[in-house]
């Protein structure tokens, strides 16, 4: 453990000293994978399948939380020298600015040399000419996205290893998948994108990490703070079935620390949802008609205890998902009672109650804007809209198709403008949220169904186009179809799985044509995994 001259501050120091902005994608620099140039994050493919303008380089991120403390167990000490491959957090010199400066070749600063310290600041105000030519992308909806490169041959290998969903890291760097053999695979993004070469053919994906739970994944989420950059931060946490909620070190896949929960007969119980607070410094787990909170920087099995029922009132039933207010100091909380509630961040007082979902609520997601948020459930085809303002009822309702118990996952783009939901026939709907609706019912913008099985999980990357999809769902058996008892082949079996279209994998979509909002009328082709243009897959 470290003393306290060595220990990192603390997430509410935040809010004093919020230090600079995170850069929109760290490099792929890290121990997960094969490093790239560090100076150099990925230019993006333009839509003939060409990379475009490198972004600014990466900036220093923002101050890290505490580490953590050393477990009741013995666990693994956290690694932090050995791994810190990407320390930017010093601030550089004016010095070493200049120098970087004067290194570019002539064409690219394109300046006369300077002599005296007042003209020498003149030239650090100065945006240089990588900064004046930067490519900011935008996600754009009004064309079907193209299809990048995917992983398909992970989740193969084991009959009906259905993936349950799929998240970007808050800092863009890698993504995290959940499937059905209760392992947890972390994704570099994919080389090529860090290429600047005319015709890149995209490889499929492989996982860099594997994180292996002992039984069913409830729930897992990144940390809230996450930065490559800050090892010390990068960790997922992860609650399965008679298990302890663990906490996964992203950069070695090994178990850092683990917290406890306990029911009245002192059992280890275990959690049904997961949520960092937006600072980082607490853990939100959801439990049956209670929320527990653990401090991030003492693991074990201290926590405070907040019930959402008592005296026959408030929000039964599991709380199966959490989501915190961007704007507001309060947090929103599903269950499977079919009913919503509000509660004060800081003490948990109840603060509204909600019900209009005809299943159990599996997801919920926040507006940028802080005044609205968004819930599904299960075997429910409307996705509401809340608005904290007019909390009596939805504002309107989005529809898909959901069948199934299954936790299908939707998302909302940075700006707030689209929302992006899959559907069990394995449409992917995007939804421009922007304007007000009068008939209470949107339309979608866009329909495509990047495979024939069910879309359970979508993600939108925090700072590039990229949407990630992951696919799959359990499948059972049909009864055959009987002949006459004469013509019946006895090798016939009784159940069949012909009708079934298994298509278990993640995929990565480019959703991007630029700054420029205007859109051509003709649709880019898309690339079948292969790495071949085609027609792309089916459009609604």
């Amino acid at each position: 453990m470290k003393t306290s001259e060595e220990q990192l501050l603390v997430p509410d120091s935040l809010s004093s000293d919020p230090g600079p902005d995170p850069a929109p994608l760290p490099p792929q620099a890290s121990p997960r994978g094969k490093n790239t140039d560090p100076e150099r994050t990925p230019p993006p493919p333009d839509g003939d399948g060409q990379p475009g303008m490198s972004p600014d380089p990466v900036a220093a991120l923002a101050v890290s939380p505490e580490l953590w403390e050393e477990d009741a167990v013995s666990l693994p000490a956290p690694p932090v020298a050995e791994f810190s491959t990407l320390d930017k957090s010093s601030p550089r010199t004016e010095e070493q600015e200049l120098s970087e400066h004067a290194s570019l070749p002539a064409e690219e600063t394109d300046r006369p040399e300077v002599e005296t310290e007042e003209a020498l600041e003149d030239v650090v105000e100065e945006p240089t000419a990588f900064e004046e030519g930067d490519t900011i992308w935008n996600y754009s909806f009004c064309h079907p996205p193209r299809f990048l490169s995917g992983s398909w041959s992970e989740f193969s290998a084991q009959p009906e290893n259905f993936l349950k969903g799929c998240k970007w890291a808050p800092d863009g760097s890698c993504i995290l998948t959940n499937s059905a053999d209760n392992i947890l695979r972390i994704y570099n993004l994919p080389p090529e994108l860090y290429h600047e070469g005319k015709q890149v053919e995209y490889a499929e994906m492989a996982p860099v990490l594997r994180m292996m739970e002992g039984d069913t994944i409830y729930d897992y989420c990144w940390y809230s703070l996450m930065s490559s950059a800050q090892p010390d931060t990068s960790y997922v946490a992860s609650s399965s079935r008679e298990n302890p909620i663990h906490i996964w070190d992203a950069f070695t896949g090994e178990l850092r620390a683990s917290f406890r929960a306990y029911n009245h007969l002192d059992e280890l119980t275990a959690a049904h949802s997961l949520c960092f607070s937006p600072d980082g410094s607490h853990l939100f787990c959801g439990f049956n008609r209670t929320v527990r909170i653990f401090s991030t920087s003492r693991p074990g099995r201290d926590c405070e205890v907040r019930a959402t029922f008592a005296k026959k009132q408030g929000q039964s039933g599991i709380i199966s998902c959490i989501a915190f207010s961007p704007a507001q100091p309060l947090y929103a909380c599903g269950s499977y009672s079919c009913s919503l509630g509000l509660y004060a961040r800081e003490d948990g007082t109840p603060l509204a109650l909600f019900g209009g979902h005809q299943g159990g609520i599996t997801h919920l997601c926040f507006h940028p804007d802080g005044n609205r948020f968004f819930s599904g459930a299960r075997k429910d085809a409307e996705l509401l809209c809340w608005d904290l303002r007019q909390p009596g009822h939805p504002l309107w309702s989005l529809n898909r198709e959901v069948t199934t118990n299954q936790r299908i996952y939707f998302d909302l783009d940075p700006s707030g403008q689209f929302l992006v939901s899959g559907g069990t026939n394995g449409v992917v709907s995007v939804w421009d949220i922007s304007g007000s609706c009068d008939n209470g019912k949107p339309e979608p913008v866009l329909s495509f169904v990047p495979q024939q099985d069910c879309t359970n999980g979508v993600s939108l990357h925090p700072s590039l186009p990229l949407l990630a999809t992951a696919s799959g769902q359990r499948v059972f058996p049909e009864p055959t179809a009987s002949e006459d008892e004469g013509e019946q082949d006895p090798d016939l079996p009784l159940l069949s799985l012909r009708h079934s279209h298994l298509e278990c994998q993640l995929q990565l979509w480019w959703c991007g044509r630029g700054p420029d909002p205007s859109c051509p009328d003709e649709d880019q082709g898309q690339k079948e995994p292969g790495g071949t243009e085609g027609s792309g897959d089916e459009l609604i």
